[in-house]
C-alpha cells in the first residue's frame, strides 16, 4: 500500500518523517496547490474532460474556479510533477454555512497506485477541517463504485454537462460523536433522579418553594490550565442553567480543591469577578488545599413559573438566541467561545433574564454538547424530533459552522415558540421546528436534510 502525506505549512515533510523512521520516501504527496500547481491541474482537467471525454465543448472552467474560497489539492510524485488534483469549497455564495462540494477529480494516468483515492481522502479531511457538516460531490456513473469503496453514500441520480452522474455525500459524524462523548451514558446513570416534568433539565425546582437549584462542575484539567477562566465559567454555566428555567439567581456556593493557596486564589479571582458581573453573591462553600484541582458551584434562583426544557411540542418553531460578540478563548479555539468576559454587567443580566420575561414553552441553554446536541436534548425531553435550518442559525463571522454548532458559545439559548427573547446584545432567529419522531436533522437551502442525531441524546427519554 502506498504512503500518503498531506503537506501543510509548518508541518514536517514526508521525506523528513521517512528519514527518521527509516522508511522509503512515499511515491507521492498531497498538498494545497500554488499558482503553478493550479495551472497544471487545469491543464489535466482540460485534457480529461474536454479533449478525451468531450463533457465540455471548449473549457471545463466555471465560476467555482474563480471563487477565492475554492481550495485545490494536488498530488506530486517524487520528482515534484503534478499527477492529479481535486477542487473543493463552499457550495453557496456569500457566507460559508458548512456545506461544501468537491469535484473535478482528475489524475494524469500515472502508474503510481492510489493517487485518486488519496486525493479524495485528503479532500474529505480538508472539508471537515474547514468546519463543513455536509460534503457532496457529483461523480460519473463509472466512478460511483470507487467512491462507495471509500465510504461515500449515494444520494440520487443527477445530470452534469448533459451526462448522467450521481450525487454522493461523505458522511460527517462530528455532531453525533460529540453528543455520544458528552451525554450518551447519562440515561442509565440518572434514572429516577429529578422531579417529574423536569427530567434532563440543568436546574431543578425545589419542592414546596419558588427556588430553583443548579450545580455544575468544571473539568479538572481546565482548573489546572486556566484557573481564573475556570472560576469565571463556574459562575457562567450555573447562571445560564438558572436563566434557561426563567429563574433570577440569588446566591452561589462553591466547592474548591487546589494544590496550594496560590492556585486557589487564582480560581477564586475569576469566580469573584463573575459573581460581581452577574450580580449574584457567593454565599459560602468549601475550600480544600493540598489536593488535586477540582471546582464545582451550586446556584440558587427564584421563579414562580419555571420553564422546562421538555415543554416543547411537535409543530412549534425553534429559536436560537446567542451572543455573537467576543471570540475564541485562547487555548480553546473551536471549542469555547468567550462572549461574556468583556460584557458590561447590565448586558449580562439582560441576557440571563430574557427567558423569565418571555416565558417560552421550552428553553435550554447551549451546553458542552453544542447547539445541535443541546437541541437533541430539548427534543428528547419534549418527546419529539427537531429540524434545524442551518442557513438561519445566528453565527459569528469568524467561526465555521461546524465549530459553532459543536462549541460552548458563552451565552446561547434554544427556545420554542415564535416569541423573541429580547436578550440584546444577544441576537435571535427562528431556525427550525419540532416534529414527530426522534433525533435531529439539518435542513439545507436546497431542501436536502442530513441526519445529525438519530435518536435521543441522553437516553433519559421524555420529561
Amino acid at each position: 500500500m502506498s504512503t500518503t502525506v498531506v503537506q501543510t505549512a509548518g508541518v514536517m515533510h514526508a521525506g523528513d518523517v521517512c528519514a527518521l523512521l527509516g522508511d522509503p520516501p512515499p511515491p507521492f504527496l498531497i498538498e494545497e496547490a500554488d499558482a503553478a500547481g493550479r495551472r497544471v491541474y487545469y491543464h489535466l482537467r482540460h485534457e480529461a474532460f474536454v479533449e478525451r471525454q468531450g463533457l465540455f465543448e471548449r473549457t471545463d472552467l466555471d465560476d467555482r474556479d474563480e471563487d477565492p474560497r475554492t481550495v485545490v489539492l494536488v498530488a506530486r510524485d517524487r520528482t515534484g510533477t503534478v499527477t492529479g488534483g481535486v477542487r473543493l469549497g463552499p457550495a453557496t455564495a456569500g457566507a460559508d454555512i458548512g456545506w461544501w462540494q468537491g469535484g473535478r477529480l482528475v489524475t494524469s494516468g500515472s502508474r503510481v497506485a492510489g493517487v485518486g483515492a488519496a486525493l479524495v481522502r485528503a479532500a474529505c479531511a480538508r472539508a471537515e477541517a474547514a468546519g463543513a457538516l455536509r460534503f457532496d460531490a457529483t461523480v460519473q456513473l463509472g466512478t460511483q463504485r470507487f467512491f462507495q469503496r471509500l465510504g461515500w453514500d449515494t444520494v440520487r441520480p443527477t445530470t452534469v454537462a448533459n451526462a448522467p452522474h450521481v450525487l454522493m455525500r461523505w458522511p460527517i459524524d462530528r455532531i453525533a460523536r460529540l453528543a455520544a462523548a458528552t451525554k450518551s451514558e447519562l440515561g442509565p446513570l440518572l434514572q429516577g433522579i429529578g422531579p417529574a416534568g423536569y427530567v434532563g433539565d440543568d436546574g431543578a425546582p425545589v419542592p414546596g418553594s419558588d427556588l430553583v437549584a443548579a450545580c455544575d462542575a468544571i473539568l479538572p484539567a481546565m482548573v489546572e490550565r486556566d484557573p481564573e477562566w475556570a472560576g469565571w465559567c463556574s459562575v457562567l454555566v450555573n447562571v445560564n442553567d438558572l436563566a434557561a428555567m426563567g429563574a433570577v439567581p440569588v446566591g452561589l456556593l462553591d466547592a474548591l480543591g487546589a494544590r496550594d493557596a496560590m492556585s486557589a486564589e487564582r480560581v477564586l479571582r475569576g469566580l469573584k469577578k463573575a459573581s460581581a458581573a452577574y450580580g449574584v453573591p457567593i454565599l459560602g462553600g468549601h475550600t480544600q488545599l493540598g489536593v488535586p484541582a477540582a471546582l464545582s458551584v451550586t446556584a440558587l434562583g427564584r421563579t414562580a413559573r419555571p420553564v422546562a426544557g421538555g415543554g416543547g411540542r411537535p409543530g412549534e418553531q425553534l429559536r436560537l438566541t446567542a451572543d455573537l460578540g467576543g471570540g475564541w478563548r485562547p487555548g480553546y479555539a473551536g471549542r469555547q467561545w468567550d462572549s461574556t468576559s468583556h460584557r458590561r454587567p447590565a448586558e449580562l443580566r439582560r441576557m440571563t433574564a430574557a427567558v423569565g420575561r418571555a416565558q417560552p414553552s421550552a428553553a435550554k441553554d447551549v451546553s458542552m454538547a453544542g447547539v445541535v446536541g443541546t437541541l437533541g436534548m430539548l427534543a428528547e425531553a419534549s418527546g419529539c424530533a427537531a429540524v434545524l435550518d442551518v442557513a438561519a442559525v445566528p453565527k459569528p463571522e469568524t467561526a465555521s459552522m461546524g465549530d459553532w454548532l459543536t462549541c460552548f458559545p458563552g451565552f446561547g439559548m434554544l427556545t420554542t415558540g415564535p416569541r423573541e427573547l429580547g436578550a440584546g446584545p444577544a441576537v435571535g432567529a427562528l431556525c427550525g421546528e419540532l416534529t414527530t419522531g426522534h433525533g435531529v436533522v439539518l435542513r439545507w437551502p436546497d431542501g436536502d436534510v442530513t441526519t445529525a442525531l438519530t435518536a435521543g441524546v441522553t437516553g433519559m427519554g421524555a420529561a
